[in-house]
């Protein structure tokens, strides 16, 4: 279990991490040299790491975790007298990353400095720590290594890749370097490469580094202490990119002038300066400088492209599927650069699945349990589905809000006529997809390219562990994620009233479907026009799900005649309408717009 820190005002992602042997961890020497990326060449490498779980008959259980910039092998405790490690809340039996059904490998990367071969290990050339002549590695040759690791153990394909951060650096690198040796890939608040600003952060970290007096030209392991003062501005550096505005104003604005006195030569007038004073301090007794600069600069040459061409081309060698999240406040790895990703992803036809979680942690989000309930469980899905097993629910039609027994539409005989319009075998794009109901009896009837498009978070969860693909768009901005005419059938199914761009989204929809189905309530519908002329209530088509004028999610109040009106203006053919009354479960012949309470249409251009 991991440690509660709610209360320690010095708590952080860091806080419960130590230079604490690790008691755990194992080593292998690959004598073989390592030719590294930039020219230079290591005679043998030395990994560190540490196993979890147990490794099948088949070896295809085996998940690798690849650790942040300053993280190392121990991601979780082994038992209640280990320490803890840096991901507790993620790795163990029952947990996210369940160890009772698979094989957890974390190896502390090249160039760390804990256990693997990095600056402060012996240079065989002078018997002496390499120091600054280690040489420059990228995550090319990180990703080497571990790939050296996985062949030691068998491993001939890797059930998944996680990472975040710089390890999302590695996930993104296997998964598109060795692309037969992943089934899955999970890339947690990560890029395709750093910004301007991120390389800004980490330019100016180096320099405190190497400006430090003590820093010696790297070799200061048998002269003093080393560059700490340079090391900890760095590293206060940092923690303000991993927090967010949102995080430090919880944090620090309470007190915010009260800062606690500690022992440093740092500022710590205000609380937010003695918060980043102790991080400094406390950094320099677990890490080394010159791998701090090794590892940073390792992070900062990493470069996949940055534009969707270029991006395209790299994501399109993959054959994973794969799961990318970003956190809505992390201003170090950005939202839109995932989304550059999946949009690479998706224009590949590459099966993905994306959510940008709404939280208030920043960049350190997938480290820290608050929105784990949202990173977590998708993890948990997506790995489970990756075996080929999903979560069943009981109602296969069911969204995230079911259909109460009074509703004027019911989801069941809607779907069912939608089914019925959808060719077998077809492609097809379902927006607005909630909980993933209609995809799922699509996957069941066979159908091999489904993608869900959906906002909401927890729908997003319910469609992975319905083995479901789904990315989280909103509609009102358009599909630029997706091509022209990419997919045979584009569903808008009871969305089109909650739309605030409906011009746009219809435009979309023809753009990326050969032939479209949109359905919506009918406010023309009697009972509704009865409500409002002779009871002088606002008529409502979906008070069943607790929603009431002031709350409702719809913003559109229409008819199947405005539809068709719509539709006339904006040259739109509508090849099929089909009109029900669910109240009764029957379709509705004659007088449509005042005998149905829903329409399905079936568009085209």
């Amino acid at each position: 279990m991991s440690r509660d820190l709610s209360d320690d005002p010095f708590a952080s992602s860091d806080s419960i991490r130590s230079a604490r042997p690790l008691r755990y961890a194992q080593y292998v020497t690959f004598d073989e040299p390592l030719l590294l990326e930039a020219g230079d060449t290591l005679p043998r490498v030395t990994v560190a790491f540490e196993t979890y779980g147990k490794l099948n008959d088949r070896k295809d259980n085996a998940v690798l975790i690849c650790h942040a910039l300053t993280g190392d092998s121990h991601v979780a405790r082994h038992d209640e007298s280990d320490d803890i490690g840096w991901w507790d809340i993620m790795v163990g039996p029952g947990l996210p990353i369940d160890t009772d059904k698979y094989f957890v490998i974390c190896p502390n990367v090249l160039g760390g400095c804990r256990g693997t071969t990095g600056p402060n290990s012996i240079n065989d050339a002078t018997g002496r720590p390499y120091g600054s002549d280690f040489p420059v590695v990228t995550i090319e040759d990180i990703v080497e290594v571990q790939r050296r690791l996985i062949d030691h153990f068998g491993i001939k394909t890797l059930h998944a890749v996680i990472g975040g951060s710089l390890g999302g650096f590695m996930t993104l690198r296997w998964a598109t370097h060795y692309p037969e040796r992943v089934r899955g890939a999970v890339a947690l608040a990560t890029s395709a490469r750093l910004t301007s600003q991120g390389l800004a952060f980490d330019v100016v970290g180096r320099n405190a580094i190497t400006s430090d007096p003590e820093f010696q030209n790297g070799q200061y392991y048998e002269n003093g202490q080393g560059p700490l003062v340079g090391l900890a501005i760095a590293r206060m550096l940092g923690h303000i990119t991993y927090l967010s505005r949102e995080a430090m104003t919880a944090k620090f604005d309470p007190h915010r002038a009260d800062g606690r006195h500690i022992k440093t030569r740092f500022e710590t007038r205000f609380a937010v300066g003695s918060y980043l004073a102790y991080q400094g301090d406390r950094f320099g007794d677990r890490f080394d400088a010159n791998s701090y600069i090794t590892l940073s600069m390792a992070m900062d040459l990493f470069d996949l492209g940055g534009s969707f061409e270029e991006l395209t081309e790299v994501f399109g060698r993959s054959k994973c599927r794969w799961l990318l999240a970003s956190f809505s406040t992390d201003w170090l790895f950005l939202p839109f650069q995932s989304q550059e990703i999946v949009n690479s992803l998706v224009a590949t036809n590459k099966p993905v699945s994306y959510c940008n979680i709404e939280s208030n942690c920043g960049h350190d989000a997938f480290l820290l349990p608050d929105d784990l309930d949202r990173y977590g469980e998708m993890t948990r899905a997506f790995l489970d589905n990756l075996k080929g097993v999903h979560e069943p629910l009981e109602d296969p039609m069911a969204t995230i809000i079911p259909a109460g027994p009074t509703s004027i539409y019911q989801y069941s005989l809607e779907y069912e006529l939608i089914l019925d319009l959808i060719p077998r075998g077809a492609s097809v794009l379902d927006l607005g997809c909630g909980g993933g109901g209609l995809l799922a009896r699509l996957n069941d009837r066979g159908h091999k390219q489904l993608v869900g498009v959906e906002l909401d978070e927890l729908a997003i969860v319910a469609c992975i562990r319905r083995g479901l693909d789904v990315v989280q768009i909103d509609l009102n901005e358009g599909l630029s994620s997706f091509s022209d005419q990419q997919f045979d059938v584009v569903v808008l199914s009871q969305t089109l009233q909650a739309m605030k761009n409906v011009e746009l989204v219809i435009s979309e929809m023809l753009r990326v479907g050969r032939r479209c189905i949109v359905s919506f309530p009918n406010i023309a519908f009697e009972p509704l026009r009865t409500r409002l002329t002779e009871g002088g209530h606002a008529p409502h088509t979906d008070t069943s799900h607790g929603f009431h004028w002031y709350n409702t999610p719809s913003v559109r109040y229409f008819s199947i005649l405005d539809f068709e009106d719509f539709c006339r203006d904006k040259a739109i053919r509508i090849n099929q309408m089909i009109a029900l009354n669910t109240s009764v479960g029957e379709r509705v012949t004659e007088n449509p717009n005042a005998h149905a309470d829903m329409a399905i249409m079936v568009l085209s251009r």
